[in-house]
């Protein structure tokens, strides 16, 4: 007898199956015994009849055992359904039970939403805290949101291309996480920050339309919206103005709710746009919470925060100035004469976008600058000498003068989508395995020590 999955059962009342999960919870009330059994797709209650020969092991079962359970789909008698219950209309009599593996009671309870245990014991027995209903419905969700993604962007013509994970380190953003080369002693690969360099490298080699539900790592103070290691959906395409990257990242985004969370309402259709000196003028912060009603969990405010500043006053060693959110972003056509000047830098816009949602910003994007002179002038305005960036950028300037089509694109941060769509406090509660605030993984306990030998074979001595 093949398995049957407990969402299956409504199509085999009067049937026998066989159906195999976990023991959720055990009620023993003398002449019978309930079992709620629960698998991947569902729970279901079972009964355990008087004289039945399954009556002996159910009495020795416990939660979170899991079972292979024979049983007969029956419909509940009127006065025992439940509408509001989970086949609350079907029970299952149960003829026969196999243990196929028992459990240690378990170090955190798994029948609460988890909320009252601290995220140290929660992450150390993640694959236990996984079990909560409310912690698959995050991560079930998060599949379904990244394969509407994929299936969208098919549609619209785009490649899923992955980009590399070891590559070199450059110094236009975070600080990098970096990987000693054992091949080429001195030497070090950096974990990647975000895919912007392959991503408009992709848009020289002719792809035209290109994502990645991606990894990026930024070894950074971590926050609520924050971890090591995080998701981005990346985008890029060729031959496109601000307009129209924007508003095949809106339509995504309007046909994404209305599929997945019909529960949920977009306050404003199409998404409103803010001009960064407005925001930061009316609301006080470049991620607006534009809510009418910020009581309602289910209310979704998104909008376009767009003409920001492309430098600002810095106060490193290199020069008076920095970007204010990516250097390979263009200047709005208007004050192109200026980036290719170098004059009025403080009042040079950029041709960059964010999307905010509820007072986050869950993506940025820009249409970047595909000109290998302008792009080498914002790098001279950063201070960087001649040698710096044939060193750091050399292969930028040298794709895109090599025929580099207009390209522009965004990244949203996934992680923090979910969060405001899960209606989550932080990113933690829809990733499967993640670090704590202080960046450590107490299930794998890691960051760890490793041992000499590997120091050695990297040629790596530690001072302290």
């Amino acid at each position: 007898m093949e398995r049957t999955l407990i969402k299956e059962l409504n199509n085999k009342k009067g049937e026998e199956v066989l159906v195999s999960g976990w023991i959720d919870v055990r009620r023993d009330q003398g002449k019978l015994i309930f079992l709620d059994i629960r698998d991947i797709s569902g729970k279901v209650q079972s009964v355990v009849l008087p004289g039945s020969e399954a009556m002996e092991v159910a009495k020795s079962l416990r939660s979170e055992w899991v079972v292979e359970v024979k049983s007969k789909v029956n419909e509940r008698p009127e006065k025992n359904r439940n509408s509001d219950e989970e086949n609350g209309d079907i029970e299952l009599e149960v003829l026969g039970i196999k243990v196929l593996n028992e459990a240690e009671t378990p170090a955190i309870d798994v029948g609460t939403d988890g909320r009252e245990i601290g995220d140290e014991s929660r992450f150390e027995h993640r694959y236990l805290d996984l079990r909560r209903p409310r912690m698959q419905k995050n991560i079930k969700m998060r599949h379904k949101v990244a394969k509407f993604i994929r299936d969208y962007l098919d549609e619209k013509g785009f490649f899923e291309i992955e980009t590399p994970y070891l590559t070199k380190s450059t110094p236009e953003g975070a600080r990098d996480y970096i990987v000693p080369a054992r091949l080429y002693p001195g030497n070090f690969y950096a974990l990647p920050q975000s895919p912007q360099q392959y991503k408009q490298l992709l848009m020289a080699s002719g792809f035209e339309r290109y994502f990645q539900i991606v990894r990026c790592m930024r070894d950074e103070d971590t926050r609520g919206d924050r971890q090591p290691e995080f998701t981005q959906m990346d985008l890029e395409m060729s031959f496109v103005t601000q307009d129209e990257v924007m508003n095949l990242n809106e339509g995504l985004i309007i046909d994404m709710v209305n599929k997945l969370y019909p529960e949920k309402k977009i306050q404003e259709i199409p998404f409103p746009r803010i001009s960064y000196k407005e925001a930061m003028e009316k609301y006080g912060s470049d991620r607006p919470d534009i809510r009418e009603n910020k009581e309602d969990s289910n209310l979704l405010a998104f909008c376009w925060v767009v003409d920001f500043p492309f430098f600002e006053k810095a106060e490193g060693e290199r020069s008076e100035w920095t970007f204010t959110h990516n250097p390979f972003s263009s200047a709005i056509p208007e004050h192109t004469d200026w980036l290719k000047n170098k004059e009025k830098i403080g009042e040079i816009a950029t041709a960059q976008y964010d999307i905010v949602l509820n007072g986050y910003e869950i993506g940025g994007g820009s249409i970047r600058n595909h000109n290998p002179k302008l792009l080498k002038a914002v790098f001279e305005i950063l201070g960087y000498s001649d040698e710096e960036i044939e060193s750091s950028f050399g292969h930028m300037l040298k794709a895109l003068g090599s025929g580099a089509p207009p390209h522009g694109g965004i990244a949203w941060g996934f992680d923090r989508l979910m969060m405001l769509l899960q209606n989550e406090l932080n990113i933690r509660e829809v990733i499967a395995f993640p670090k704590t605030g202080e960046g450590k993984d107490p299930m794998m306990d890691s960051p760890s020590p490793v041992s000499d030998k590997q120091l050695k074979e990297l040629g790596i001595k530690l001072t302290s």
